[in-house]
């Protein structure tokens, strides 16, 4: 059922070209990337971002690796067939699967996941162990596994409500205040945490993006603003808003033409992925059995300044159920997009 159709990609960025596909799957077409040579590194990105989010890591990995990135179902170049269709981990962890059968046919892959993609590469593992060599998890927002779940319930069902009854704006800025470590938030044991780095703070290199805020998987950050969505792109198709850690609104004026696209394409993809990617990411219940006996190939990881927040925790709390180190990140939830050298250096090293 699956088929791809290789397009030209985007102009080189440090000598490197990537080239693009689409890659049809059940219910959606996927947008994918492709660059390097060598083995095979999976991006699955969290929130809005789509593949862009990962454009400076994957220049860098694709020094030593064949690297893929592609934006997850539902956002605006990996359309659903139905746009009122509900999301699932599972499905998103399929589509994975399916471009690592693709692109890396006969060997397993190692895959790394920013927030909501990190829910998505979890899955992946349990699921598909035998076409996955590492996961690197930063930050998966998995609330189920915390043990004042029923408060984080109760904020996603306040959201969706919110959502419903105001719109984007007022939901997002609940959601974003719900993330935020609160002074009695457990931290982990001294003895997990792996010795932070604290690097310079970095301007983000790739102008074209939007500066990230936190949440599940991408989403609004605590205590940043939130964005607004596009007229009616976001609300295309009747879809309610997202769900994972989102952009910051950035100005488009004066942009480049590619940078402006991309942040139509992050603010418009807003309300599906507070919406419909949120609730059901988040609401996820992992078989932490299962990851515990793959936990050899499972790096859990968060951000050295988001340490207490909502998204950081749960990594904190599998890494002391695993018995494995828990490391750290440059940055908070968005490092990605706010220290992409050091983040990209960091990722290189644990993939090896």
């Amino acid at each position: 059922m699956d088929s791809t159709t290789p397009t030209t990609g985007r102009p080189a960025v440090n000598g490197l070209a990537p080239t693009s596909g689409r890659l049809r799957v059940d219910g959606a077409t996927l947008h994918y990337e492709v660059r390097g040579s060598g083995p095979l590194v999976l991006l699955i990105p969290g929130g809005t971002g789509g593949a862009a989010s990962f454009d400076a890591v994957a220049d860098r990995l694709a020094a030593d690796y064949t690297v893929a990135s592609y934006d997850p179902r539902g956002l605006t170049r990996s359309p659903l067939d139905d746009p009122d269709a509900p999301q699932r981990v599972e499905q998103h962890a399929e589509d994975a699967y399916r471009l690592l059968e693709l692109l890396s046919p006969d060997a397993p892959a190692r895959v790394a996941g920013c927030s909501s993609g990190a829910i998505t590469a979890l899955h992946l593992l349990a699921a598909h162990p035998d076409r996955v060599q590492k996961v690197v998890a930063h930050e998966p927002p998995l609330v189920e596994v915390l043990s004042d779940a029923p408060e984080h319930r109760a904020l996603l069902i306040r959201v969706q409500d919110t959502l419903q009854r105001e719109g984007l704006m007022p939901a997002a800025a609940i959601f974003a205040a719900g993330l935020q470590a609160e002074p009695t938030s457990p931290e982990p044991p001294a003895g997990l945490q792996a010795k932070p780095t604290s690097p310079e703070p970095l301007a983000d290199t790739n102008a074209s993006r939007t500066t990230p805020t936190p949440a599940p998987a991408e989403g609004p950050r605590a205590g940043s603003a939130s964005p607004a969505p596009e007229p009616g792109a976001g609300a295309r198709a009747g879809r309610p808003a997202p769900s994972t850690p989102s952009a910051a609104p950035v100005e488009a004026g004066g942009l480049p033409a590619e940078a402006a696209a991309r942040v139509e394409r992050t603010m418009g993809d807003m309300p599906y992925f507070l919406g419909r990617i949120v609730p059901s990411f988040m609401g996820y219940v992992p078989d932490l059995d299962r990851l515990q006996a793959l936990s050899e190939r499972l790096v859990l990881a968060g951000g050295v300044e988001s340490r207490g927040e909502v998204p950081y925790r749960p990594a904190a709390v599998m890494a002391e159920r695993f018995g494995t180190e828990l490391v750290h990140f440059p940055g908070g939830h968005t490092g990605l997009s706010t220290h992409p050298d050091e983040f990209g250096a960091l990722l290189a090293e644990l993939l090896r």
